[in-house]
């Protein structure tokens, strides 16, 4: 069930959006201050974050500030209820970033309205309209943010085998299917494994990103291939799995055997945070890639030592990093992208 975040005091909001939208599968979830409101947004992700700027004890502003900071919840609208404020206060909110400013007393048929517009703009322009997962700008802003931390990091990059051979003889339909289990797991296997604010994202087709840290990316990815073997044998015809081939018809009407659509996931891993940028990033994904498509267990690691070698001057990189991340904002997704078409040609 989708979630709707409200951060009150009074319980008001609250009631209004249970009955109107909890009959469409939207479930409700009220917390009264400001870190719970930003662990619950890191770990459940809601549809929709509602803030009553007069609950008392709150730092609305500062609250509003934290969710858009994180490229976790970045694209979750926000909505502020407040009595009527000066045109000072409504500038300050909408500069941090929010989707929109009800006035009290609250007009149920507006804040309904309001709620609906939002959730269906999110759907339509922030996520993958097939998983629902985030991408683009906001799957490279994630990374940024995870070159720019003091913590370790792991990136996991997992990407299909056979993929487009599925497609042509099960369909697109089926393939499609194939992606969303993918997503499910990936979701499943985070929220169960991983820390509070890992990000998953969908740069495309049947290529997926994981962020998290080391310390929890061997039991991630263990916990996907597992699954992900299990679960995909549903999605075959019996007599397939039981062969464990998909046989096909090529362009010459010649039979041919197609291997089970398998999943490889490459691991970049960085525990003494050196400093890196996008650029190098989105390489060393493309190719722990290729190397784990290449590797018996479907899984290649980047980590630490060869990561240093990359960088001989570590001194003076960071002010450089800056730039190369203004300047390309889309290169991790070229080297990625490039990486993907070369399967089909």
């Amino acid at each position: 069930m989708s979630s709707i975040l409200v951060v009150e005091a009074e319980g008001t909001i609250t009631s209004l959006l249970k009955g109107a939208l909890e009959i469409n599968s939207y479930q409700t979830v009220t917390i009264l201050n400001g870190g719970d409101a930003v662990q619950f947004a890191l770990r459940e992700v809601p549809h929709l974050i509602v803030i009553d700027l007069l609950s008392p004890g709150l730092d609305c502003y500062g609250l509003i500030r934290r969710l858009r900071d994180h490229p976790k919840c970045m694209h979750i609208p926000i909505l502020v209820v407040s009595r009527a404020a000066s045109r000072a206060e409504r500038i300050r909110a909408l500069e941090l970033g929010i989707d929109g400013y009800i006035t009290k007393p609250v007009d149920a048929d507006e804040l309904l309205a309001y709620v609906r517009r939002q959730l269906c703009r999110m759907h339509q322009t922030s996520l993958s309209p097939l998983t629902q997962l985030p991408g683009g700008l906001q799957l490279e802003r994630a990374i940024d943010h995870k070159l720019g931390s003091t913590e370790p990091w792991s990136i996991l990059y997992l990407d299909f085998d056979h993929f487009k051979a599925f497609n042509d003889a099960y369909g697109f339909l089926a393939g499609n299917d194939l992606i969303i289990l993918l997503s499910r797991i990936c979701q499943g296997v985070v929220y169960e494994y991983g820390n509070a604010d890992d990000f998953i994202g969908h740069i495309g087709g049947d290529d997926f990103i994981i962020l998290t840290t080391p310390d929890r990316a061997t039991v991630i990815y263990r916990q996907i291939l597992e699954r992900y073997k299990d679960q995909s044998k549903a999605l075959y015809r019996p007599e397939d799995v039981q062969r464990g081939s998909i046989s096909a018809v090529d362009c010459k009407g010649c039979l041919y055997d197609i291997p089970l659509v398998s999943l490889s996931i490459g691991v970049v891993s960085d525990q003494w945070h050196y400093p890196h940028n996008v650029v190098e990033i989105g390489t060393l994904v493309a190719q722990a890639k290729r190397l784990a498509k290449q590797s018996s267990e479907n899984v290649y690691q980047i980590s630490d030592w060869a990561l240093l070698q990359r960088r001989p001057h570590p001194s003076n990189a960071l002010p450089s990093i800056r730039r190369d991340v203004n300047r390309f904002p889309h290169s991790l997704f070229r080297a990625v992208q490039e990486d993907t078409l070369a399967k089909y040609r």
